[in-house]
């Protein structure tokens, strides 16, 4: 399931092609996505102002009204010409002027749904913070989370503390944390979420930058896939040397989830370096 970086380079590319633009037509071949796809066909003549991301969610910001779309697990846009005829798992058309935007869905896991301003209030009560906002500092983090029993992986898979960390970057920003993802979150001290937010931000600004990771299906708006896998320090590298310690890393499942970690580095009696 596309993660923050994922989900940001989508936006960017949406930003950089349609902003300013109006919605000219809308083709709905398959409306059975996560939530049945509603009547778009109001939407069209409405000129889109700005593309946000809240977490892992697309917000279009119309002169009327907002979309809010979940790439689901197997979701992507990309631009395409008119006279390429949609393929199997092509859903839905965004015809913007002349850039035709296409959404393509294999397991239909997606939303594409108007937003009102009580669900955008319902959205916003279960969504933790942005990495980057000033609100979020250790001294939050670990209040948030003191009585909390519950795996530090777990709890940045559920964002409520803080948004955009799935499987991939919860593993990579524990790693160069230097924690172990058992820990239980009530345990983390300031120290310890401080270099927790910290390797969250640096991770996250790192697979921006490269347009994401792509294992299977993430692409970003222009067809190319995500190059930060080649930059994975833990995820996905059972057995491999640790970048660190050379310790062979290891895969645990915590909640049905694969969870890789370096058992040197990220030993919960090891000071952390």
């Amino acid at each position: 399931m596309p993660e923050l970086p994922e989900v940001e380079a989508v936006r960017r590319g949406l930003e950089d092609r349609l902003v300013g633009k109006s919605l000219t037509e809308v083709r709905v071949r398959e409306p059975r996505l996560r939530r049945p796809v509603p009547p778009l066909s109001p939407w069209v003549g409405r000129r889109l102002l700005r593309v946000e991301r809240r977490g892992k969610y697309l917000l279009w910001r119309f002169d009327e009204g907002t979309l809010l779309v979940h790439l689901g697990m197997s979701g992507h846009f990309a631009f395409a010409a008119p006279e390429v005829p949609p393929g199997r798992h092509d859903h839905v058309d965004f015809l913007f002027e002349e850039n035709l935007l296409r959404y393509t869905d294999p397991r239909r896991f997606g939303l594409i749904l108007p937003l009102d301003a009580a669900a955008e209030r319902a959205l916003e009560a279960r969504l933790g913070l942005e990495p980057w906002d000033a609100r979020l500092t250790p001294a939050l983090a670990r209040e948030r989370v003191q009585e909390r029993r519950r795996a530090i992986k777990e709890v940045l898979l559920a964002g409520d503390v803080v948004v955009g960390a799935g499987n991939i970057y919860a593993c990579e920003a524990l790693f160069h944390a230097g924690i172990h993802p058992d820990r239980p979150a009530g345990t983390l001290g300031e120290e310890d979420w401080a270099r927790l937010l910290a390797a969250l931000r640096a991770v996250f600004e790192a697979a921006i930058a490269a347009g994401g990771t792509t294992l299977r299906d993430h692409r970003t708006v222009e067809g190319k896939g995500g190059e930060y896998r080649d930059r994975l320090a833990v995820y996905g590298r059972e057995g491999e040397p640790c970048p660190r310690c050379a310790a062979p890393v290891r895969r645990v499942l915590q909640g049905g989830r694969s969870t890789f970690f370096c058992p040197v580095c990220q030993s919960p009696g090891r000071a952390a370096w």
